[in-house]
């Protein structure tokens, strides 16, 4: 007598899977894990290359940010003056600051 390989149903209502197939399943999903695992580990090297580089622009570009942002400030400090001399309007609603 052959039994349907996915799932044996006993006489009380349970089930039971068919110990093959959920193996199967299991090697599958571990397959795909270490896939995973192994693109993680690869893109982690790559990361570990370019780190020293992007740290090195990125303080090249914070010293042309602070150089660009200085101007700024100045028109900023001189725009909240003018602000604070005019009524504020009944709509008007207050406004956070916002970062670059």
């Amino acid at each position: 007598m052959t039994l349907p390989r996915t799932l044996l149903t006993f006489a009380t209502g349970g089930r039971m899977k068919d110990i093959h197939e959920v193996l199967r399943q299991k090697q599958t999903k571990y397959a795909q894990l270490g896939k995973q695992i192994e693109m993680l580990q690869q893109a982690a090297e790559k990361l570990r290359e370019v780190a020293p580089l992007l740290a090195e622009n990125d303080d090249e570009d914070n010293a042309v940010l602070m150089e660009v942002d200085e101007p700024s400030t100045h028109s900023d400090a001189m725009a909240a003056k003018a602000g604070s001399n005019a009524a504020p309007s009944k709509g008007a609603r207050p406004t956070a600051p916002r970062w670059p």
